[in-house]
């Protein structure tokens, strides 16, 4: 079955054409993540990288790219908060609300996102230079003015230039290009994790590594059951008589699904959590003793394991419902039913309709929710008993992993479907 849908995918010529540019791009992307800016002790920098949580997560945006301090250090971080803040601006800003709903409106809102990408991967990138900078580890050495623009701008250029790939991706219709270029960064450490747990297995680690195992398989299995869930609710279209003849009079269903949001709040979620604490661990040195205990006091709560799972959960769980709200529209859905003539049985058409719609939403959406904040947080929960540091990094990359490949796999079924359609 397998090998018979890969013939089929070979046979589409667009459909391959467009996996292998996006193999191409993801090979690009590859190659600028090893590209290292000069006058960088790389061991130091590893060091530093794997002692450090929340830059840990950040490195898992930029595919290894902050931990080799390439041209592309920052990834597409500060592209994903800039949408986060227009997202949050068009569910409290009227006017952009309603530019959200037209096409124009959205291209317009697009494009002011990636102006806004420019001077946040400029500030975070200053952020993390000068922690370099103030590392006890000696990553960084003396630096001009110079030195210190030239790096801001390369990096600069860099995010810039990853979310021109992820875009050029996007447009192919086979996935997420932001989401894709993580998981391509995810897939590429796995080789030499596998081999660093390789190298220091020992007898002792049996049971931590079975730990790690059941807590991948109940990943996997839980993120999939969370994306395939759905609740089909009955929409009975109206019969018309025109003429002699009767039309309409049909049942069908309006699938609403557990987890509409798909991958995009945990990528929300880590990136919150990185970007503050990136910029206190940046003012932890201040020369106001205000800013630096505030800073010292942020990141030691971040550190806090607890209080770190419990503010992960939460984010996981209302980025769920956030992102659900920006491309969900209950409304919109209940008035193309009314102009089609169609009704959910027991329910009135307009305002009814949505309401029902919006509330039965939240229901399902509160188990979907709930269930991926959990498995974000059970590689914490695991490693709490176990000790093994990667669980925290190897719960999130998989559950990336997993929910990137459903969608590919969904969406190139929806293009091979639409070509045998044009071909009857």
């Amino acid at each position: 079955m397998v090998v018979e849908k890969l013939i089929q995918i070979w046979k589409a010529k667009e459909v391959r054409n467009s996996i292998i540019f996006i193999l191409l791009m993801l090979v690009v992307f590859r190659l600028a993540a090893h590209v290292p800016i000069p006058g960088v002790d790389v061991t130091a920098l590893k060091d530093f990288f794997s002692s450090n949580q929340a830059l840990g997560l950040l490195n898992l945006f930029s595919g290894g790219g902050m931990q080799n301090f390439s041209i592309v250090m920052m990834g597409v971080a500060p592209y994903i908060t800039s949408s986060i803040v227009f997202q949050l601006l068009a569910m409290v800003v009227p006017k952009l609300e309603e530019m959200n709903k037209e096409e124009q409106g959205r291209a317009k809102i697009n494009t002011w996102t990636r102006w806004l990408t420019i001077p946040l991967s400029a500030l975070q990138s200053y952020s993390m230079i000068v922690l370099l900078q103030r590392s006890t580890t000696g990553i960084l050495g003396d630096m001009t003015t110079f030195d210190m623009v030239a790096m801001i701008t390369t990096i600069t250029a860099g995010t810039i230039f990853l979310m021109w790939l992820g875009e050029l991706i996007t447009e192919k219709h086979l996935g997420n290009g932001i989401s894709l270029m993580i998981f391509a960064g995810i897939v590429s450490s796995l080789p030499s994790a596998i081999q660093q747990i390789a190298a220091t297995y020992d007898p002792s680690m049996l049971l931590t590594m079975i730990s790690f195992v059941v807590v991948g398989i109940i990943t996997v299995v839980g993120v999939v059951v969370i994306n395939e869930g759905q609740r089909n609710i009955p929409v009975q279209y109206a019969r018309q008589i025109r003429g002699q003849r009767s039309f309409g009079g049909t049942t069908s269903n309006l699938p609403l699904r557990v987890n509409m949001a798909g991958v995009m709040p945990i990528i929300f979620a880590i990136s919150v959590i990185t970007f503050p604490t990136m910029i206190a661990q940046f003012m932890a040195q201040a020369k106001s003793q205000f800013l630096a205990n505030a800073a010292q006091w942020l990141v030691g709560i971040i550190q806090n394991q607890l209080v770190y799972g419990i503010f992960y959960f939460v984010l996981v769980v209302a980025f769920t419902y956030f992102y659900t709200e920006v491309i969900f529209h209950p409304k919109q859905i209940a008035e193309n039913l009314q102009k089609q003539g169609a009704f959910i049985p027991g329910i009135r058409p307009g305002s009814h309709t949505e309401q029902y719609l919006s509330n039965t939403t939240y229901k399902i959406l509160l188990v979907g929710a709930l269930f991926l904040g959990l498995i974000a947080v059970l590689p914490l929960i695991v490693r709490y008993f176990s000790g093994m540091q990667s669980l925290v990094i190897g719960g999130t990359s998989l559950l990336i992993v997993v929910s990137v490949v459903i969608e590919i796999v969904k969406q190139t079924q929806a293009q091979l479907s639409m070509r045998q359609y044009d071909n009857l």
